[in-house]
């Protein structure tokens, strides 16, 4: 495979820090030398390659940007760059942190106990521990308020019945944040997938996300202690909270792999000959170019502006959902032209154009699919609610 060639049209990078510059170069060299010799191998047999979550660990991008203990403190653009970088790798790879960090170690860090916190957090930053999330049901994806997932109250504990779908790490997960409706209010719980009656399932025969573990979590009269309630966390706005964490790298995440599908279909444009000269000289050929660096480079810009609001504490969830849902359906967008332009080589393992494609099809629909993020940008517009509209 060629030496990756990240485009960056408008000179983002002077716009970096070097801090900023550095953590980011430091994952994309980690991905190249580490991640990319194996993710082609995981993809097509379906695992995600555990032994590299030390090395993970180690980097500093588990959690790195909470401000706990001796946590690296990564700032929201830093934090970005490297949830690019590693989705440069594969949406996989990315989804592992994502989860991790975004979704598992941020609820317990805002909304946990100091019990929580210590027992937690330094395990999960050190991937001792490794983390799922446990919010969409079976028959609740888009409408996690109609949730079915019951906690009640038993003693001095709780007794948590339900089921979760879809759910990223769960047969290797160690411990689960779950949602569930305590005396009809939503409420998490800190749950040890050890727990008696807490069955997990691998959920095979994916086309997407192969790269990734996805699991179904059963709750079968789960007797939970007192201390298993995140005490700040009561009602739709706590795991809501979380998604928008998630859905901020998501929008970095996805740009990495348009990234990677252009510099993959622009070098090989450069070298394949076809009619005694390269394709990429083709105005055809060229046309998909320009029209996917546009993209990456708009998507970039936004990125980066909503890293800065983030920073001031002026971003909204609005901000989030509208780069989110622009930078999925581009990059979405990006990969299947790209996949075109390679042609019949397009399908072939040793491409990895197709394998962004897939998965991007997944990032595009979790975390709020792009429907879901047009009607919150439209409720914010408009002040009207079209949720549940006829």
């Amino acid at each position: 495979m060629a030496k990756y060639e990240a485009p960056d049209f408008f000179d983002l990078d002077s716009l970096l820090t070097e801090e900023e510059r550095m953590v980011r170069d430091a994952v994309r060299d980690w991905v190249s030398d580490r991640f990319m010799p194996v993710v082609e191998k995981a993809y097509s047999e379906g695992y995600f390659p555990k032994d590299l979550i030390p090395e993970l660990a180690e980097l500093g991008v588990l959690g790195g940007n909470l401000d706990y203990a001796d946590f690296p403190r990564l700032g929201p653009v830093a934090y970005g760059l490297v949830m690019q970088e590693l989705e440069r790798g594969d949406s996989g790879l990315r989804s592992f942190v994502s989860v991790q960090g975004a979704l598992v170690m941020f609820p317990i860090w805002r909304y946990g106990s100091d019990e929580q916190k210590a027992r937690w957090l330094p395990a999960l930053h050190s991937g001792e521990a490794v983390g799922c999330f446990g919010l969409t049901e079976p028959d609740h994806g888009s409408d996690p308020g109609g949730m079915e997932t019951k906690a009640v109250r038993d003693g001095d504990g709780f007794v948590l019945n339900g089921a979760k779908m879809w759910i990223t790490n769960g047969n290797m997960a160690q411990v689960a944040v779950v949602w569930a409706k305590l005396d009809g209010v939503i409420h998490g719980f800190v749950v040890p997938t050890d727990a008696p009656g807490f069955t997990v399932r691998e959920q095979r025969g994916k086309h997407s996300l192969r790269a990734s573990v996805t699991s179904e979590l059963i709750f079968q009269d789960v007797r939970l202690p007192a201390s298993a309630i995140l005490p700040g966390a009561k009602g739709l706005g706590g795991p809501l909270s979380c998604l928008n964490q998630a859905r901020y790298g998501i929008a970095w995440g996805v740009v990495g792999a348009a990234m990677a599908v252009y510099d993959e279909v622009r070098q090989y444009g450069l070298t394949r000959i076809q009619f005694g000269k390269p394709i990429a000289s083709f105005q055809l050929y060229q046309a998909k170019l320009v029209e996917s660096l546009t993209e990456i480079t708009k998507a970039q810009l936004m990125n980066l502006r909503m890293g800065r609001l983030k920073e001031a504490g002026g971003v909204t969830p609005y901000h989030v959902s509208m780069a989110k849902r622009n930078a999925c359906h581009h990059a979405l967008e990006i990969a299947r032209t790209g996949r075109d332009m390679l042609g019949a080589n397009g399908v072939a393992g040793e491409y990895q154009t197709m394998r962004h494609m897939c998965n991007l099809e997944s990032v595009k629909t979790y975390e709020g699919t792009h429907d879901i993020h047009t009607l919150i940008l439209g409720r914010q517009i408009t002040g009207l609610d079209a949720f549940g509209a006829a």
